[in-house]
C-alpha cells in the first residue's frame, strides 16, 4: 500500500500493490458473482451492503474509510504511470506522456 494521487478522486488515497489488489479483486469477484447468481445476500438492503466484505478488506488494510466499491478498483498502483517530472503526481497510465494534473508533456 502506498499513498498516491488519484486523478479520479482528485486527492491522495491509499493505492494497493499487485498482491494486495489481487486479494481485493478476488473478494470483489466473489461478491459480484454471488450477487449476480443469487441476488443480494440475506440482510443486505443495497449493493453497498453486499460489497461490505470488499470495502472492509480495503478499509482494514489501509485505515481509509472508503465507501464506494468502484473507487477501490482504480486504486491499484500499477495502472498508473511514473511521477510527473513537473508536479510529482503520477501519469494516468504507464504509457502516458501528458500529465493530466499540470499539463506537463514528458520528453520521449
Amino acid at each position: 500500500m502506498k499513498m498516491l494521487y488519484c486523478w479520479r478522486c482528485k486527492m491522495e488515497v491509499p493505492m494497493l500493490d499487485d498482491d494486495e489488489f489481487a486479494k481485493a479483486y478476488k473478494i470483489y469477484g466473489e461478491v459480484f458473482t454471488s450477487v449476480r447468481r443469487k441476488g443480494l445476500p440475506k440482510g443486505a438492503t443495497s449493493l453497498k451492503d453486499a460489497f461490505k466484505p470488499f470495502l472492509d478488506y480495503y478499509n482494514n488494510l489501509t485505515g481509509w474509510d472508503e465507501t464506494n466499491p468502484n473507487a477501490i478498483l482504480h486504486h491499484h498502483i500499477s495502472i498508473y504511470g511514473p511521477p510527473c517530472e513537473n508536479c510529482g503526481k503520477p501519469y494516468r497510465t504507464p504509457e502516458a506522456s501528458f500529465c493530466a494534473a499540470c499539463g506537463h508533456k514528458s520528453k520521449p
